[in-house]
This record gives structure tokens, sequence and C-alpha cells, in this order.
């Protein structure tokens, strides 16, 4: 063990050596330089094998000088650069104003004094004007990458609630949060991760609303990454993990602004990830997989009965194949007698032994559900029904699995899918494989010892400090009004204390109502 960290440090101080020559190499460039042609003979060093960079010379008339825009036609707005910018430094006559004066009609504009600042202007899909004579540039808002339209969400679908889902640009996904929270109390903080193509990472949260140990847990932890690139919110969330070797995630990855808002209304702190769909919440509990935006839109009867259903089925999709296997191989005992000979009639050809009848259902299971996500939608469809239907039926006539191990697959499967949360129901998924080998190695005790290091792993978890399976470890009586059951909107006065919000209210006194019948 002490070989492997030995070797780990000397891979990390290789590679922190490479990245400060790299920065090195960059500050070597140093500051703009007075001279056009100069600066352009320099451009041409630093952005050399890049046919996509633009460099439009032209005079600029104001000033009698020769100047140069610069930009990456893929990521900039021809439009804008044609319109705002070039046609009025071309065909605008001088006017006495001061030389510090640029006469463009674009939102922002920043004075750009370094190579360094240059690159990351023109990589982050701004322009760059040089006009020659003056030791510093301007760095024009022209961004104007692709980027799709806003869409329904794929993942999270939703009856009741908006139909719109975040993309792939941060500024559009902030945007689409400040749509539900108007508020001046809505703060942003923005992070640049990674030392070859940096991320810009914001973290929302309310400020008179959300405890700033929170924030400041999230902030020492994306200080302290030493990465390249952050490329998605998944490769985020798992190093920040609070357990990174754990399968339950630790934080709730949504791509619906209205859940987003939501949850920042609870007192929980929002991460958006430039470049990527979806953001990530914290800090969370177990618990809080389990609900979905639907459930504030409907009557409390329905959203607590749906509540009690995933529950249900969580419980079905984890042990429900090993509670076939311990009953077929140990514990017969509590299967009633006529539900024995069937079984009986039905196993009577199965070569098998009930584990290797269920584990080889389970994983052609696997393999069709990841089939249907890789392929394209309707062939997708139809993988997973004939596929499903045509296996299922091929493996019952040739003997190798029996018909109940067939309805136990398929209940276990339509179970995994009722959750809410991918992520979760993807771990629910995998506990199913440890406790099939348990069950059949000790039968019902074996699920039991299953069950009891399930609750001490859940009650162990910790998300940014908290108790992931809070509110039930610890107790926390007034929370459970929001659990199992989702009570009427109007007695949930308090925001969750598993959250530690400033504001603990969150409903006033002259809206508490609905006592009468």
């Amino acid at each position: 063990m002490t070989i492997f960290r030995r070797m780990f440090k000397l891979i990390s101080a290789s590679a922190n050596s490479n990245r400060s020559a790299s920065g090195g190499a960059m500050d070597q460039r140093g500051s703009l330089s007075s001279d056009l042609k100069s600066n352009l003979a320099m451009l041409r060093q630093v952005f050399s094998l890049a046919p996509d960079i633009v460099v439009r010379t032209f005079r600029y008339q104001r000033t009698d000088r020769q100047a140069a825009l610069i930009f990456f036609s893929g990521l900039s707005d021809k439009n804008s650069i044609n319109n705002n910018i070039l046609r009025e430094l071309i065909l605008l006559q001088p006017d006495g104003s001061p030389e510090s004066f640029l006469p463009v009609t674009v939102g922002k504009l920043i004075f750009c004094t370094s190579w360094a600042q240059l690159e990351k202007a023109v990589l982050d899909g701004r322009s760059v004007l040089l006009i020659d004579g003056m030791e510093k540039g301007y760095e024009l808002d022209t961004q104007g990458w692709p980027q799709r339209a806003i869409t329904d969400s794929q993942i999270e679908a939703s009856l009741k609630g908006a139909h719109q889902a975040f993309v792939e640009t941060d500024e559009a996904n902030i945007a689409l949060i400040r749509r539900y929270l108007p508020t001046r109390e809505l703060k942003i903080k923005e992070y640049f991760i990674g030392s070859r193509a940096p991320c810009r990472i914001s973290v929302l949260y309310l400020e008179d609303v959300t405890e700033p140990e929170f924030i400041q847990t999230i902030d020492e932890r994306l200080l302290a990454l030493d990465v390249d690139c952050i490329i998605n919110t998944g490769e985020l969330a798992e190093l920040i993990d609070d357990h990174s070797f754990y399968m339950f995630p630790q934080y709730i990855t949504t791509e619906r602004p209205d859940n987003a808002a939501s949850q920042l209304l609870q007192g929980r702190a929002c991460v958006v990830v430039d470049r990527s769909s979806s953001v990530l919440i914290a800090p969370v509990n177990f618990i809080s997989f389990f609900h979905a935006i639907d459930d504030y839109g409907v009557r409390w009867p329905i959203a607590s009965f749906l509540r009690i259903l995933r529950f249900f089925a969580c419980l079905i999709a984890i042990f429900l194949p090993g509670l076939y296997i311990a009953a077929i191989s140990f514990n017969y005992e509590i299967i009633p007698l006529d539900l024995i000979l069937s079984i009986g009639q039905f196993r009577a050809s199965v070569p098998f032994p009930p584990f290797i009848e269920a584990l080889i259902m389970e994983v052609t299971l696997e393999m069709l559900r990841e089939a249907g996500v890789r392929l394209p939608q309707p062939v997708a469809q139809t993988v997973g029904i004939v596929g499903g239907i045509v296996i299922g039926q091929a493996a019952v006539q040739a003997g190798i699995v029996s018909n109940l191990m067939v309805v136990v697959v398929a209940t276990t499967a339509v179970a995994s899918f009722i959750l809410p949360n991918y992520d979760m129901a993807a771990a629910i998924r995998l506990l199913r494989f440890p406790t099939m080998i348990m069950a059949s190695l000790f039968g019902i005790v074996g699920l039991i010892v299953c069950f009891m290091l399930i609750a001490a792993r859940l009650i162990s978890i910790r998300s940014l400090g908290e108790s992931y399976s809070s509110p039930i470890a610890p107790m926390r009586i007034r929370d459970w009004k929001d659990l199992f059951i989702r009570v009427p909107l109007w007695m949930m006065v308090n925001r969750p204390r598993s959250v530690r919000s400033i504001q603990k209210r969150r409903i006033g006194p002259d809206n508490q109502g609905g006592e009468g019948g």
C-alpha cells in the first residue's frame, strides 16, 4: 500500500510540474505589444493549426490606424460581429471622441492587456479588437456557439409540472432558475475549475435561507480540485463526494428548473456546470430521491399513495429475487402447499439452481435495458418489447428458467423503473445482486443481514456533512410531514430541519387553513 501511495505522489508531482511548465510558457508571452504586426505574428504561433480562427484586418476610420478583429468562427455570433462591430468601426467617420472611446453597440466591453487574457477571451467565444499603436485590446461580447432549444426533460417526465429542461449553457440554466426565483436574495458564486480547459461552475443559493456552512464546504471542495477539465455534473459530483466508494448518490442530479427552484426554497444549494444539461442539488438525504416534483402538484392523498408505492417498489427491486431464491432453496416452509406443488411442476425441467436461474434472467434484463438506452428511440422500443417477450418465452420453453422466475424478474424490473431518480434507481438495481448471493448462501437470514448492512451504510453516509438518513436517523418528527406521506401544504409550515435553513418558516400564519371538513 505504501508503494502505491509513493507512486501516486510521484505521478501527481510530475503532473503538477507539467502544468507549471505550461503555465510558465504562457506567462513568457507577457503583455500585448503596441505593434499590430508583432501581435499578429505572435497570434499565429499561439493558435497554430487552428483553421477556425478568423483574423479580420481593416483600417479603423476614426483614428486612421490598422486594426484586427480576432474570433473563432464557430464560437462567435457572426451577425453581431458584422452589424454591431465591423460596420461601426469601418464606416464611422471621425468625431473627435477620446481614443479610449469605442463606437460599437455590443453589450459588454472589457480591456485586454495580456496574451493569457486574449487567449481565454477568444476560446470563450468573445472577439478581441487590436488597434495598431495601442498596448491593449478590447474584449467584445459576441458569444454565439451552437446550442439546442429548451425542450422537455427526457429523464424526469412530469404530468403537471413545467415542460422545460436545462440546456448545455449555464447562462440559460441560471436564467431558467431566476424565472422561478426573481429575488435579490438569490446569490451566485462563480468558480473556474480546470487547468487545461477551465469550466465555469456556479453555486446558487438563497442568502437569507441557506446555511452558510454548506456554501463554505462547497467552496472548499471546489477550490481544492486540481483537474484538467470538468466535462459534466457526474464528474463533479464524484470529485466532491463525501464518500466516493459508495454506490448511493450523495447529490440530486436534476434536469428540471422547477425542481431546482423548489430545492433552493427548502434551503439547499444548486451547482450549475457550464456545458452540462443537469445541475447538482446538495445537501440531500436518502428520502429526497423518492420525491418527485409532481408530488406537490396533485392532491395530498394521491401524492402520499404514490410515495408509499415508490418505497414499496424499492424493497421489491432489492429483495424480491433474493426472496425467491431463499424460499425455493432454504425456507420453502413459508410457501403455501398448493403453490409449492405448482412451483415444483414449473421447475421440474429447469437444470439450474434458483440462484443461477435468477442470475441469467437478471443479467439478460440488464443487457436489454442497456441496449434500449443506447439504440435510437424507435428501435429501442422494439428491442425492449420484442426482445423481452421473445427471450422470456424462449427461455421458458427451452427449460432454462421457470415461468415464476420470469414473473419475478419482470416485477423487479417494473419496480426499479418506478423510482423517479435515475442515479438512485441504478444503485437499487445493483443492490439486488448482493442480496441474491446472500440469499443463495444463507436464505432468509442472509436477506435480513443484507437489510441491516444497507441500513447501517445509509446511517453512516453524510452529504455536505449532513446525515444521509435524516429525518429517520437522527429522528426529526417534524420533517415526517413530507416523508413517507405528504400532508396538505398548509400544514408544512417550516422548512426541513435536516437542511438547517436560516429561515425556518416558509408559510405565514394567515395562510394556514383547511381544518374544516
